[in-house]
């Protein structure tokens, strides 16, 4: 669990820097709960992936940043890292797997970050090390810093401010370090509300670690357009964080997380990525229902092309 004090910090270092999104209510009648959307996709850069990020290197020595930062993404940790090196007048160099959209790597070059294409295996072992072979700077882990853990768990505090008795808060898995900042900020402050996970079917690390009883297991992993979630294994540092915040997670498939994306653009005027659309996507298909639910709506950064697919009432391939 990432320290209350750390998640406070955090706050104070972002305060001018990341936007305090809005808790939206949903305008839902016939789900079984009060549904309220946390609305990340509202950033800056389109994510909440700045928070954690600018936190990380805002924090760090100015002589370990000096020489440029580096981290390993598929798009919206990169735009973090990008947007906030520039925002400190450092270079930016961001390690992408070499199916990363090209939506988020034209956000990437943008910003003035440089990109390194390698193989998603090769992408997933920079994750494990923690460094990219061969390219120096100061390395920014999109998942299991602590900094940026503790950059994420602002969204939990905005939460319990705008409202302060949930009974349930769903929060997209990637890599874990979103569910662990928001859940460690809530489960201090409000320890009653239970705290769930949403992965994509393709890469349900998560979910396969909570039915086989909180051990992690190695899963199948197929890339999908559900680009900023799901992976073939829990990476150690962060579940020995998160394991003892979750209290479920659930396995969403790519036609529930398509029908996802549809109902909030058509019914609530929101453009979520398939990440961004998961946690929706766990009330919508009815695996929660009743009390006061929120959804974190992690990230809006969408291939034009792959929303256009999933408005046409097709999921893509």
């Amino acid at each position: 669990m990432i320290p209350l004090a750390e998640i406070e910090r955090a706050r104070e270092v972002l305060r001018g820097t990341a936007v305090r999104t809005p808790l939206l209510r949903l305008n839902a009648p016939e789900l079984d709960a009060e549904v309220y959307l946390k609305l990340e996709n509202l950033q800056p850069i389109g994510a909440f992936k700045i928070r954690g990020a600018y936190n990380a290197i805002k924090q760090a020595p100015p002589e370990a940043i000096a020489g440029g930062v580096v981290t390993a993404s598929t798009g919206n940790m990169a735009q973090g890292v990008a947007w906030s090196a520039r925002a400190l007048g450092v270079p930016a160099t961001i390690v992408v797997p070499d199916n990363a959209p090209q939506t988020k790597l034209d956000a990437i070059a943008r910003l003035g970050g440089q990109v390194v294409k390698v193989s998603y295996d090769e992408w997933w072992q920079t994750l494990v090390e923690s460094r990219a072979e061969g390219i120096e700077g100061f390395f920014v882990h999109p998942v299991q810093d602590e900094p940026v853990m503790a950059g994420n768990g602002t969204i939990g505090l905005e939460i319990l401010e705008d409202l302060p008795d949930p009974d349930l808060v769903i929060v997209p898995w990637g890599g874990g370090g979103l569910f662990t900042g928001i859940a460690s900020a809530i489960r201090q402050l409000r320890p009653q509300t239970k705290l769930v996970a949403a992965d994509p079917a393709t890469g349900a690390a998560v979910s396969a670690a909570v039915a086989a009883g909180g051990e992690p297991v190695e899963v199948a992993f197929a890339p999908s357009f559900v680009d900023g979630a799901g992976a073939r294994m829990l990476l150690p540092t962060v579940w020995a964080h998160a394991r003892e915040l979750l209290d479920d997670a659930f396995a969403i498939t790519l036609d529930e997380t398509a029908e996802a994306i549809r109902f909030l653009a058509s019914r609530a005027r929101i453009v979520a990525e398939g990440a961004g659309a998961l946690s929706t996507a766990a009330v919508l298909s009815d695996r929660v229902r009743g009390g006061k639910i929120v959804c974190v709506v992690s990230g809006g950064n969408i291939e034009a092309s792959t929303l256009a697919t999933i408005l046409r009432g097709e999921t893509p391939g």
